[in-house]
């Protein structure tokens, strides 16, 4: 048995030649790991697009705001459980891999959404149709625990030292691009079917499109190989055999998991959720806005935003993480009164490009705190508990503080007459995610991934 030096060497040499195969293959990892989370994404914002319909049509006839709120906290119900999400099938990539498990989730995930399609309404069942809604929701939410993770992971360990925040930026855009495309399917079908089909049932087809878009991406995914970091450490025998006591076993590990939560990942899940989703709700709601208005609204500055989640992905390899998301929770807690002050002042008559450039500076904060929280979240854990470790608390984050923020946001502007008092919440949580995150959170920029093959 070789030891010494020469053993030293080889041992990193190994790591340089699965480094470099990782890297000459990733594009297509990007690719067949990005489709898979974009239709994932587009599964469970989907409901968010057709919040509206599916209060009328699961809940009750009665006060439409009740409703509405009803629908709200449906949807935040897929949110809640997120974290059992995480740690199920966390666990299970550490312990089997990440490709088998991403394949799972993407399953669950299409048959719930495509259920959800399929449930008769509160007229037709009664109070069953609102179970079955939530029992549907809430298995969605179990698939993105898990899927997310398991994408973000699988792409960073092809990437190469150096270069981590761009490859998985293209990742990062997949939640904004799967939101555009479940806004694009609602606004094609209202259109083909024309408004009064579209009410009656055709709500239900962007629901059932589902069933395709999961059968296509699935038979992309199968065809992907393990991550050649889990693959070599896994035949190291390094993986670990009880992910979560691994991963929270130490005063240490528990310091790291609530910096990540409260000084990186709070605040970035209300910007996206504030910047996206409660800007077209308090369009289409507040200022009542036309819903198809609204939504071309929303999509056109995701669309003109998105490359930004690149550019910020890219400029954190060479600037550092914290730095860039800290500063995109800053500027949306400064900006956001004044942003929607002038969406009011623009919605009577509605002066569209205005209400899209106001919605993409939103989208802009988005990008700064999105684009590079991947890169951050892999390289703040190790590698053989990495899928459990950074996905409970990114689901916490996202899941909690985040998934709610449309529902405490239009509770608060209900309850007060207040429009724009449910700005309060995401501008407290964002300013606290700044101190905390500036005082504790570490730059992750300059670790390797690979280290631990040569350990």
């Amino acid at each position: 048995m070789t030891t010494g030096p020469d053993a030293t060497a080889s041992v990193s040499a190994a790591t340089l030649a699965v480094e470099q195969r990782a890297e000459q293959s990733i594009w297509r990892v990007i690719v067949a790991a990005s489709a898979g989370t974009l239709i994932e994404w587009y599964d469970f914002f989907v409901f968010g697009a057709l919040a509206g319909i599916v209060a009328d049509e699961f809940y009750p006839a009665g006060n439409a705001t009740a409703n509405f709120l009803k629908a709200l906290a449906t949807f935040g119900a897929g949110f809640a459980v997120r974290p059992l999400g995480a740690l199920f099938f966390g666990r299970i990539g550490d312990m089997v891999g990440r490709k088998y498990t991403f394949l799972v989730t993407l399953l669950l995930m299409g048959s719930a959404t495509a259920a959800i399609g399929l449930i008769p309404t509160y007229a037709q069942i009664g109070l069953a149709a609102p179970v079955l809604l939530v029992v549907c929701r809430l298995l969605q939410g179990l698939a993105l625990g898990g899927e997310y993770g398991g994408a973000a992971v699988y792409v960073a360990e092809y990437a190469p030292d150096g270069r981590r925040g761009f490859y998985t930026s293209f990742i990062q855009t997949t939640a904004s691009l799967g939101l555009l495309v479940s806004l694009l399917v609602v606004l094609g079908t209202r259109s083909i079917l024309g408004e009064e089909a579209f009410r009656a049932w055709g709500w239900r087809v962007p629901f059932l499109l589902s069933v395709v878009l999961i059968a296509v991406s699935y038979q992309i995914r199968r065809r992907m190989h393990e991550s050649p970091l889990f693959a070599a450490l896994k035949a190291k025998g390094k993986t670990s055999t009880a992910p979560i006591r691994d991963a929270f076993r130490t005063a240490e590990q528990w310091k790291t998991f609530f910096v990540v939560l409260f000084g990186i990942t709070a605040g970035q899940a209300v910007v996206f959720y504030t910047s996206q989703f409660y800007a077209q709700i308090f369009l289409e709601k507040t200022l009542k806005v036309p819903a198809a208005t609204a939504n071309l609204v929303v999509a056109g500055a995701i669309v003109a935003a998105t490359p930004f989640f690149v550019v910020f992905g890219a400029l954190s390899d060479r600037i550092g993480r914290k730095k860039i998301m800290l500063a995109g929770n800053l500027l949306a807690a400064a900006l956001w009164l004044p942003i929607f002050h002038a969406m009011a002042a623009n919605a009577d008559p509605v002066r569209p490009v205005v209400l899209g450039a106001l919605v993409f500076a939103q989208v802009l904060f988005v990008a700064m705190t999105y684009g590079p929280i991947a890169a951050y979240l892999v390289e703040a854990f190790p590698a053989r508990i990495r899928y459990t470790s950074l996905s409970l608390p990114y689901h916490l984050g996202n899941g909690w503080f985040g998934g709610f923020t449309p529902f405490i946001a239009a509770s608060a502007t209900a309850a007060t007459g207040n429009r724009f008092a449910g700005l309060w919440y995401p501008i407290g949580v964002t300013l606290m995610t700044v101190v905390i995150g500036t005082l504790f959170a570490r730059e992750t920029r300059g670790t390797s991934t690979w280290h631990e093959l040569d350990e």
